[in-house]
């Protein structure tokens, strides 16, 4: 797929279309009603409001994630933490903006699917036949709809995929549609064009300031929109945003001018909702209202299925966000399938579950679109801020001028973090559910990349040359029963020439393993998000062989494939004999056995830990204990595994009092 949507094409566009802007697209469902909620509605506000709108889409979509991060690809992919890739070697603590900004996105996966499929659903009470739905009704149809959408994750999405882009063509002409017919209802509306009034509407209204909250809204599909860059090239998404953002600001201004027209021209229907020519109460969601009354029902199954999309290209983005994440060592390893041929499809059962657990938390707890709003926007600021951090550092390492970059930084901290003070408003009103997934995202993250840490100060390496007699000895020693012909051990060790003291300990002390041939296989994670290579070294021909896999942080390490490949290879190119030396079977040419060793960590109680690290370190394993193992976690044919523990002592016990008595 890769190869085929990252030119600009119209094909490319199109797909651009269905995978990235479900998120930003679908926003015009519930930005000016949440705007305009429990406010007299004039002039001022709803100017003001669009104007807000207006260049929230110029300055944050556009300015920052279409013309600026859209550059910071990773050999064509985009996201969080294809960004961190790029930058992780220039300071060690980029990480944790990283882990910010990658539990946030996750968390906003969890709150996106509710708001969206519900404010599509809610406008069957437009329609006279179900203006008295109930809200648990709503509820129901709601998680239906979602129950169906994660259950269908595990066949992939490559056929129905292909439906999205005219599907999303078809919401954008009806958004535009929409929104034209009723732009001209007043021509005030126009005036939204100038900032002037986005800056009036937020100093001099009262409580104006803490309408970004609610603004914020039209803009938070725009890190989805950085993350799905691999799937379009980064011209389809910038050509395909100039359609889609005239169509939401046609649709916003629509919306905006019908509200207008209602306090100029107030029907029979809405005229008791007006005191000295302004409305005094919410009088329901504009976007529905400026449809015509034939076209209702069909427009709520279009908003409806572009909800659909908009969660479904959510849902995708997640699994790629935590494969990326387990690659790059900031998350527990789990379990990956690849339902179909397509490049970057893949599912993951652990995190579908995840999002699916906390899609239902959501539609139960808030219930109504309105109060999702209060808990939509507040994570995904953060995200942002990381995002911004994270990309200065991009440009330092690109020696851009520093005042271009303290520039950069200057306007979009200043735009962020007054989003993020306006959505801190939201904490009581739910915002602190989503703070509270993403906390305890973002706690797991750093557990898992701290105590990788922690146990790095244990981990001892040695000299593989002083070994290599004792192995070489072992292995002619016919006295010892053979091991297996072929034993292969997985190693960290980045140097060629050193190898962890538990694999010797394992070789020639924990009951010695004498095999014909000894495999040292070590991953290195690299960078460049497709890289899939190998290099072999005969540390002894025949004898003892190193192979070095590096792979892109968006490859999975399906080592049992990976590892039979290359021994084809060298078999081929006759580097290596793999036929068994038993007598009897090397007569008959049998290929021996090959069995892989996995040195599985559990936590010795010889430990002397400081409170925090000893915390930390408990919480590892138990996420470990529940996670993928190591063997599966490197995809390795379970029948040829054996799994050997051992303590792990990263501080030992040193002042043991013990006094011997007669």
């Amino acid at each position: 797929m890769k190869t085929t949507t990252q030119k600009f094409s119209a094909a490319g566009l199109l797909i651009a279309l269905g995978i990235i802007y479900g998120d930003i697209g679908t926003s015009p469902l519930y930005v000016l009603n949440a705007v305009i909620k429990d406010k007299p509605i004039n002039e001022f506000l709803v100017v003001g409001a669009l104007s807000c709108i207006i260049w929230t889409l110029t300055l944050q979509t556009t300015v920052k994630y279409v013309i600026l991060t859209l550059r910071a690809d990773n050999r064509g992919e985009g996201g969080i933490f294809s960004l961190f890739a790029l930058v992780r070697r220039r300071k060690k603590w980029l990480v944790i903006p990283a882990m910010i900004g990658g539990a946030a996105l996750l968390a906003d996966g969890m709150i996106t699917p509710p708001i969206s499929v519900t404010s599509a659903v809610e406008g069957l009470r437009q329609i006279p036949t179900f203006q008295d739905i109930t809200t648990l009704t709503i509820v129901y149809i709601v998680l239906g709809i979602l129950t169906v959408l994660f259950f269908l994750q595990q066949f992939g999405t490559a056929s129905i995929g292909k439906l999205f882009g005219p599907m999303m063509l078809i919401w954008f002409l009806m958004l535009a549609v929409l929104g034209g017919v009723h732009i001209m209802d007043d021509l005030r509306i126009f005036k939204a064009f100038s900032p002037h009034y986005a800056i009036q509407l937020l100093t001099l209204y009262p409580k104006g300031f803490w309408i970004l909250g609610a603004v914020f809204l039209c803009t938070t599909g725009a890190e989805a929109l950085y993350s799905d860059l691999g799937h379009c090239g980064k011209w389809n998404i910038r050509y395909s945003w100039i359609f889609v953002k005239t169509a939401l600001i046609i649709n916003y201004l629509g919306q905006g001018a019908w509200l207008l027209d209602q306090t100029n021209h107030p029907n029979a229907s809405t005229a008791h909702l007006f005191t000295n020519g302004i409305f005094n109460v919410n009088i329901g969601n504009p976007f529905y209202a400026i449809m015509p009354n034939w076209f209702l029902l069909p427009g709520i199954l279009i908003a409806t299925l572009a909800a659909i999309i908009a969660s479904q290209a959510l849902i995708s983005g997640s699994f790629t966000l935590v494969s990326e994440a387990i690659r790059l060592n900031l998350w527990p390893k789990m379990k990956i399938n690849y339902p179909t041929e397509e490049r970057g499809q893949l599912y993951i059962p652990g995190a579908n579950m995840l999002l699916y657990v906390g899609c239902v938390i959501m539609v139960i707890y808030f219930q109504k679109s309105t109060n999702m709003e209060a808990a939509y926007g507040l994570a995904i600021t953060l995200c942002m801020i990381a995002t911004s951090i994270l990309f200065a550092n991009y440009l330092v390492l690109h020696r851009i001028k520093p005042i271009f970059i303290y520039l950069y930084l200057f306007v979009y901290l200043t735009i962020e973090f007054s989003f993020l003070i306006a959505n801190l408003q939201k904490f009581a009103h739910g915002g602190y559910v989503t703070l509270i997934i993403g906390g305890l995202l973002f706690a797991v993250m750093y557990v898992w990349y701290r105590a990788r840490k922690i146990k790095n100060r244990y981990v001892e390496f040695v000299r593989l040359e002083d070994y290599i007699p004792k192995i070489q000895e072992l292995s002619n020693d016919k006295s010892v029963p053979k091991y297996a012909t072929h034993l292969v051990y997985m190693t960290s060790a980045n140097n060629p020439k050193e190898i962890e003291h538990k694999v010797i300990y394992s070789i020639l002390n924990k009951k010695p393993k004498r095999a014909d041939i000894y495999w040292v296989v070590h991953i290195d994670t690299v960078d460049n998000p497709y890289t899939c290579e190998y290099k072999v070294e005969h540390i002894i021909p025949n004898d003892i062989i190193r192979i070095d896999f590096r792979l892109g942080f968006r490859m999975q390490p399906r080592i049992n494939l990976m590892f039979r490949k290359v021994v084809e290879d060298l078999v081929a190119n006759k580097e290596v004999n793999i036929i068994s030396r038993y007598e009897s079977l090397a007569n008959n040419q049998m290929v021996g056995d090959f069995q892989f060793m996995v040195m599985e960590k559990y936590l010795s109680q010889d430990n002397e830990l400081p409170f925090m690290e000893r915390l930390i370190m408990k919480f590892h394993f138990w996420l470990k204990d529940h996670s993928l193992s190591e063997e599966k976690g490197f995809g390795l044919d379970l029948a040829n595994v054996t799994v050997e523990k051992f303590p792990l002592v990263v501080a030992p016990v040193t002042n043991l009092k013990l006094k011997r008595v007669e």
